[in-house]
């Protein structure tokens, strides 16, 4: 029983790593279209 228990609880913590990353990426995403918005501007 207690093996269950920490494949899930290891299951739940890899998810929940997973979508921390991809909110993390986020902000990456936002600042790269703004840097683009403004470069191409400047064209």
């Amino acid at each position: 029983m207690f093996s269950m228990t920490t494949a899930c609880v290891g299951t739940i913590v890899g998810e929940v790593v997973d979508v921390t990353i991809e909110v993390a990426k986020i902000p990456f995403k936002v600042v790269g279209a703004a840097i683009d918005v403004v470069t191409d501007d400047d064209d």
